[in-house]
């Protein structure tokens, strides 16, 4: 019974947070749907996932793969921005002293007060205005834990690693790839798991005011022609991917060390057939 534990016990809670809901519909808020009007309502967008029918009217599953679609993107620029920053943060006292209190000022800005300034500054394109400005949002809103959580990993590092690296001459480039990378990993994806959590929330609102097709912006237009029933609807469908999301992320988190040794793993593969191969001719001939 103890190993169906993690199955059970979250059925038991969703099944309590249903019968409030159910109790608060039908008393204290009455134009808050009922579970059984919420499904009912929104059942076409759920049983159709895919189904597109205008830009704002499509499947649930079609919404959330056009937000997904824009949190890769903008996640991944603050992957590829926050890492050496951070890395830099880590490494350098002459950087963290001319930078840091200037990204502390600026990490707890609001997505709500970025967005309207990528809008400004990508207002001279033509197309994809909206697209830029969330981007740039998720970006700058994301990158911060990767920022701080790198850079902490980098300073934990213990002075007789980078001892060893000295006395076997290792360069920068070697330095990095096999004893600063490898040691400050387990911070790193910390960070960038929190920043993907934070993307995920970022978007909802970029689309919420820009008013792109996706989770957010369905949510808002539902919002706007009072059809309730729907933004609970995007409520559990946010929840549910991000729990998703973190959960992925996780188990990389738990599997770093084995991604890691993955490219050698497929080298040494690869030279033991080659290996093999050059072996069969002198066999045959023998």
């Amino acid at each position: 019974m103890k190993k169906l534990d993690w199955l059970f016990l979250p059925m038991i809670g969703a099944a309590v947070v249903i019968g409030i809901w159910a109790v608060v519909s039908a008393t204290v808020a009455r134009t808050l749907p009922s579970p059984y009007t919420t499904w009912q309502e929104s059942k076409l967008y759920v049983l159709q996932p895919f189904e597109y029918r205008g830009e704002l009217d499509q499947g649930i599953g079609r919404f959330t793969w056009l937000s997904l679609k824009l949190v890769a993107k903008g996640y991944a620029i603050a992957l590829l921005v926050g890492t050496p920053v951070g890395f830099m943060l880590g490494l350098s006292r002459f950087f963290t002293k001319a930078f840091d209190p200037i990204f502390q000022i600026l990490r707890p800005v609001s997505p709500l007060a970025w967005l309207p300034l990528g809008l400004v500054m990508f207002s001279g394109l033509k197309e994809n205005t909206s697209e830029m400005a969330a981007l740039f949002t998720i970006a700058v809103c994301a990158m911060w834990p990767t920022v701080l959580n790198t850079a902490v990993g980098v300073r934990s590092i213990p002075q007789d690693y980078l001892n060893v690296a000295k006395v076997l001459r290792l360069s920068k480039g070697k330095t990095l790839m096999k004893i600063l990378l490898p040691a400050a990993m387990p911070y790193m994806f910390t960070g960038f798991r929190l920043s993907l959590g934070i993307a995920w929330l970022v978007i909802v609102a970029a689309e919420m005011l820009t008013g792109r097709p996706g989770v957010g912006g369905f949510l808002w237009q539902e919002y706007n022609s009072l059809i309730y029933s729907h933004i609970i609807l995007c409520i559990i469908t946010i929840g549910v991917v991000g729990f998703v999301l973190d959960r992925l992320m996780s188990v990389v988190e738990a599997n770093v060390n084995h991604i890691l040794n993955l490219p050698a793993l497929v080298r040494r593969g690869v030279a033991r057939l080659f290996a093999r191969t050059e072996m069969e001719p002198v066999n045959a001939v023998s």
